[in-house]
């Protein structure tokens, strides 16, 4: 998967979400509608979570040290999770704070025609902005659904983008649904339901959001493909004869570590087992090429006794 990718869907959004945030506090300050602020905070929450996103990647290049030997991989995930907190918390429950406070005090619209025609506008960027996120995301998850490809990704990046621009786009439908309706029927609870179904849809992404960030955090293994390749590049070697154990975790979106105990034959000298420890981690780096902490352990390949007759 791209981190470059996954770098240009978050900076797309990050430029049409400035605009959009614009626009729909100035149809706000004219409308009063509660749709259309709930809207631009949601809009504020996901400009705000691209710029943490960017600064997270950034931070995540810091050089390993004493205190931290694997590197600074993981702050990505950890911005990530910030992400899904702050879409929770500011997007959603101020969402339905709103909705609720103006279902129990309805208010006609004033200017509508401005609010319908900011949310087609944001309709309009959002889209260009969703399309980016799903051409980068498609050179990268080959022949996944695109629901498998968010749930197997190790880059945080572009699944945040992609769940967020797909939230913005059914957000705006169901605000411009709350507006139209309570223009339509004069009944100002129309657009508080606009805003308590834009906050419901907020909480649900953040949550789902928050849980792959925190399978992340925790340490998730290497995707079943990158397994695959690693035991078939050892398996390979000269010297190895199998792979009896063999772990792997996500130290980093782009760095993993892998332990495997590695059988090599009985017959061998040291000088035989160090080569061929060093020619399967050659080989294992060729084939996986984000394996940056190799860890192999020979072990003598035992013949199993064949069980002696009367």
């Amino acid at each position: 998967m791209s981190t470059e990718g996954g770098l240009k869907a978050v900076f797309a959004a990050l430029l049409a979400n400035v605009g959009i945030a614009i626009s729909k506090f100035v149809a706000f300050a004219f409308t009063g509608s509660s749709s259309m602020l709930s809207e631009a905070i949601h809009s504020v929450a996901d400009s705000g979570n691209q710029v943490l996103l960017l600064v997270g990647n950034k931070r995540s290049h810091k050089p390993a040290d004493e205190h931290h030997p694997f590197g600074y991989g993981r702050r990505r995930y950890v911005y990530g999770f910030v992400v899904a907190i702050v879409l929770f918390m500011v997007g959603g429950l101020f969402s339905l704070y709103e909705g609720s406070h103006k279902w129990q005090n309805p208010e006609p619209l004033n200017d509508w025609w401005i609010a319908v025609l900011v949310l087609v506008i944001a309709i309009v960027l959002e889209s260009f902005s969703f399309r980016t996120a799903i051409r980068e995301a498609n050179r990268s998850r080959g022949k996944r659904s695109m629901l498998k490809f968010v749930r197997d990704a190790r880059q945080p990046e572009l699944p945040v983008i992609l769940l967020e621009d797909f939230g913005a786009l059914i957000g705006l439908i169901f605000a411009l649904l709350g507006v139209s309706l309570a223009v339509i029927t004069g009944n100002g609870r129309f657009d508080a339901l606009g805003a308590m179904a834009v906050g419901t849809l907020l909480v649900v992404i953040a949550i789902f959001l928050a849980m792959e960030m925190t399978t992340m955090l925790v340490g998730e293994s290497a995707l079943p493909e990158e397994v695959d390749a690693i035991r078939a590049a050892l398996e390979a070697s000269t010297g190895v004869l199998r792979v009896i154990h063999l772990r792997t975790m996500h130290v980093g979106p782009d760095e993993l570590l892998i332990g495997a105990k590695i059988a090599i034959a009985h017959t061998g000298t040291g000088a035989q087992i160090a080569d061929a420890i060093d020619a399967a981690e050659k080989s294992l780096r060729a084939a996986v090429p984000s394996a940056r902490y190799v860890f192999l352990e020979p072990d003598i390949e035992r013949t199993p006794s064949l069980p002696q007759g009367d």
